[in-house]
């Protein structure tokens, strides 16, 4: 029984691997090179632990580091999305919920439902620790579009409305956050690395 655990315990591990080799659209900072989804989840817990003071409410900063570490697993199967995709909607969907089942199902069924639990609870961005988990996805991307010369704000019909719609979603997990990340919106447009359409 304890070897059959642990043999799906890690061919899980095994599995998640993969997720090194999903590229996103954002750049390191200062840097040409894209990040992969194992950097943006290890940058996020990084940023959880050292920003936790600046949670809206009361968090419990273990789930929260279970959400940004797993959020975006399901990527493996998935690939992907580019928050402002135009075909694309950057929100949950089925094929995610496939592979939420799919790969955290590798696992024994209680971390297994564990899992899949604390993945559902994020991406319905509803609890406090979801709510600055998202946060803290929203505040990576922005500070490395403005350390990158507007990154990904230079991708085809990005524009200041809608880069501030998405990262508005920084004050409701962060409020003392969002002046500084404001700022930085506005100066991008100063700069004149986010387009103000």
């Amino acid at each position: 029984m304890i070897l059959d655990t642990l043999l799906k315990q890690i061919d899980f591990i095994k599995e998640i691997d993969k997720i090194k080799y999903i590229q996103r659209k954002t750049k390191l900072f200062n840097s040409d090179r894209q990040e992969n989804d194992a950097e943006h989840s290890w940058h996020l817990a990084m940023m959880a632990i050292v920003l936790a003071e600046h949670a809206n409410e009361k968090i419990d900063i273990l789930k929260v580091l279970k959400m940004v570490l797993i959020h975006d697993i399901v990527e493996i199967d998935a690939g992907d999305t580019f928050i402002y995709d135009t075909e694309k909607n950057h929100t949950n969907t089925d094929e995610e919920r496939l592979a939420a089942q799919r790969i955290f199902g590798i696992l024994p069924k209680e971390q297994a439902e564990e899992l899949i639990d604390i993945w559902e609870e994020f991406e319905a961005g509803e609890t406090a620790e979801a709510k600055f988990a998202k946060a803290m996805d929203r505040l990576e991307p922005l500070l490395q579009n403005s350390s990158n010369n507007g990154g990904t704000w230079n991708e085809p019909g990005v524009t200041y409305k809608k880069v501030f719609a998405k990262k508005s979603a920084i004050k409701e997990g962060a409020e003392s956050i969002w002046p500084f990340a404001e700022s930085l919106l506005n100066e991008g447009v100063k700069k004149g690395i986010l387009k103000d359409e």
